[in-house]
């Protein structure tokens, strides 16, 4: 399989099972990123941060920047594209029949287990990016405590910290915070 068609396959099957929106597909960027080694899991925990302090849906900047990186810009236009395929598919699908069904016991059974999955989905994601940021796993060498204070990014942990407090105290434009945390990984890394 050339590598056009590995790429749009793989982003294909993202967007069909990742139910749950963008930080649902980060399972799926893991397995690719094994797979084909077109990327890291550092470059995820990167996508991440890009993703979510540029306008867009993250699925979508994560397709689009892994298609750029893989194959250049039209790359990014082909893995954005098998994307949002499935969803327009199944939209289109569904809006056909949905008002015909909508009471029906099947569909609202299908409801109730999609959401619970999708909590899932988003829930491993969401533990992967944490586990990423605020775990430096490379330095693990057993279970003793210097192993595991050494593991510990005590700066990951006192931003995310910080943030979520003042977050929560000040209730100011998510922007702000993006840009702050910014501006102290740029100080904390000299």
């Amino acid at each position: 399989m050339t590598i056009w068609l590995q790429l749009m396959f793989e982003f294909f099957k993202t967007g069909l099972f990742a139910v749950g929106g963008g930080l649902a597909t980060l399972p799926f960027l893991y397995e690719m990123a094994e797979k084909t080694g077109w990327f890291t899991n550092q470059d995820i925990l990167n996508l991440v941060a890009i993703s979510e302090s540029t306008p867009g849906a993250i699925g979508i900047n994560m397709a689009t920047y892994v298609g750029f990186i893989t194959l250049g810009p039209l790359g990014g236009v082909a893995a954005t594209a098998a994307l949002v395929a499935p969803s327009i598919i199944i939209i289109v699908l569904i809006s056909k029949i949905l008002d015909k069904f909508k009471e029906s016991a099947a569909v609202q059974g299908v409801f109730k287990g999609l959401r619970p999955a999708s909590t899932g989905l988003i829930a491993a994601a969401g533990l992967s990016v944490a586990k990423l940021a605020l775990l430096h796993m490379d330095r693990f060498t057993g279970f003793n405590l210097e192993s595991l204070i050494a593991i510990v990014n005590w700066k990951g942990i006192v931003l995310a910290v910080v943030i979520y407090v003042t977050l929560k105290k000040f209730k100011k434009h998510p922007i702000i915070y993006i840009a702050a945390s910014a501006v102290v990984g740029i100080v904390l890394s000299f």
